[in-house]
């Protein structure tokens, strides 16, 4: 799942793909490199200036049409937590909601019904939209997590929204601290016990740089180590920045678990 945010202010790229066409040509790589699936945003995850639905909707409407019409083999995603804005992107062609707030507009998986799109549920241990954590407390995060996940996994369902269209994500960071994100995935074959898939969003989050004493532009090989881990556990999609050395790793990865043949076995063998 490749990062496309039409955004000014996101944390990593701040900014890159706001305009059109700089969107369109990260569009044109990520497909390249092998995306499966496109993620479109047009509000910040975190704090900053409040954009109206509106203004987010005129934000990715257009890019969600493009890409539908172009790249017809894309999933393309949404990642958005307000309802009328889900209906919109809908209509213009979105297959996945992506609600990383948990639900916190209990009507978006009710839109992802009426459509007939997919929803991701996420957990933000009951946190408002685009607030940060400040001493978040589990007995047991991971229990906490796989509750809430599996809960909103199956009102979605009974909503309508289509089984095999459902995902959950533990959401690192999101209503966490750093100890919290390494314990998810640590555990997360515990998430993938479920029987649901297990989407993972890693790329350069703060857990990476905050176990790496490392800034936002320096964390591609930590957020690799725990994609690693993640794949080894059985996570199913992986949202990612940096699409090429993601795609590498779960290739390499796969064939270790015996998932997937070498792309060109030659040594020893000729």
């Amino acid at each position: 799942m490749a990062i496309v945010n039409r955004t000014p202010d996101s944390f990593y790229d701040r900014g890159a793909t706001f305009a059109f066409d700089q969107a369109w040509r990260r569009v044109e790589q990520v497909v390249a490199e092998g995306a499966d699936i496109i993620d479109v945003g047009g509000v910040k995850a975190g704090a900053g200036e409040p954009v109206s639905e509106d203004e987010e909707i005129d934000r990715v409407a257009g890019l969600v049409r493009a890409i539908r019409e172009t790249y017809p083999q894309i999933v393309v995603s949404v990642d958005t937590y307000r309802a009328r804005t889900a209906d919109a992107l809908c209509e213009a062609g979105a297959d996945l909601v992506n609600d990383t707030w948990a639900g916190a507009d209990p009507d978006v998986a009710a839109v992802a019904a009426r459509h007939g799109a997919g929803l991701v549920c996420s957990h933000t241990g009951g946190m408002a939209p685009r607030t940060l954590p400040h001493r978040v407390r589990y007995d047991d995060v991971v229990a906490d997590v796989v509750a809430h996940t599996v809960g909103l996994a199956e009102r979605a369902a009974e909503l309508g929204v289509p089984r095999e269209s459902i995902v959950i994500d533990p959401t690192h960071d999101f209503g966490k601290n750093t100890f919290h994100s390494l314990e998810l995935t640590r555990r997360l074959d515990e998430l993938v016990a479920t029987g649901w898939p297990v989407l993972v969003s890693l790329s350069r989050k703060d857990f990476v740089g905050e176990t790496l004493g490392l800034p936002v532009g320096e964390r591609l090989n930590g957020t690799l180590a725990a994609t690693a881990i993640s794949a080894w556990h059985g996570a199913r999609v992986y949202r990612a920045h940096d699409v090429a050395a993601t795609r590498q790793l779960l290739d390499m990865v796969a064939s270790i678990r015996g998932d997937r043949p070498p792309a060109a076995p030659l040594r020893g063998l000729t």
